[in-house]
């Protein structure tokens, strides 16, 4: 059982005052959270998937590119 869920448990049966003396009030409101909405579900995947295009046009780009292949060849090359 995670920490959200032990704190939802606890607070319907009564044990909340047990629970913030250890954790502090503001554990509760934290702990009670169920979850993300559909909106930030939709604003998280667009935020990732903007994430992915710009590491994706970082990586491919001629610098990027060639300093990945150099390294791969240094470490291919490397005598031992």
């Amino acid at each position: 059982m995670g920490v959200g869920m032990k704190a939802v448990w606890l607070f319907q049966r009564g044990l909340g005052r047990i629970w913030e003396a250890r954790f502090g009030r503001s554990a509760r409101r934290v702990c009670l959270d169920r979850g993300m909405t559909t909106s930030e579900y939709a604003v998280g995947t667009i935020a990732a998937c903007a994430f992915a295009a710009v590491l994706y046009k970082v990586v491919t780009s001629g610098a990027v590119l060639s300093a990945l292949q150099s390294l791969i060849k240094n470490a291919l090359d490397a005598k031992f």
